[in-house]
């Protein structure tokens, strides 16, 4: 991946494109971004946020998923 840049998410590396941003690395995991919290560097980030923010290298993600049941 020419431009790649190694951030960790839920504690493994990933590889991406310099420039994604949040919510573009949600569509590449292919995640729901309408059942997912995200922490971002050990700060909670707001949903109206992802468009906006550019993952960095070194970032840490942990994404969690909330599951539905009964």
């Amino acid at each position: 991946m020419e431009n790649a840049i190694v951030i960790e998410v839920n504690g493994e590396k990933h590889e991406t494109a310099s420039g994604t941003t949040v919510r573009t690395l949600l569509d590449q995991l292919e995640l729901n971004a309408g059942r997912v919290a995200i922490e971002y560097n050990l700060q909670i980030l707001r949903k109206s946020e992802w468009d906006s923010t550019k993952v960095a290298p070194g970032d840490r993600l942990e994404i969690v998923q909330f599951v539905g049941g009964g």
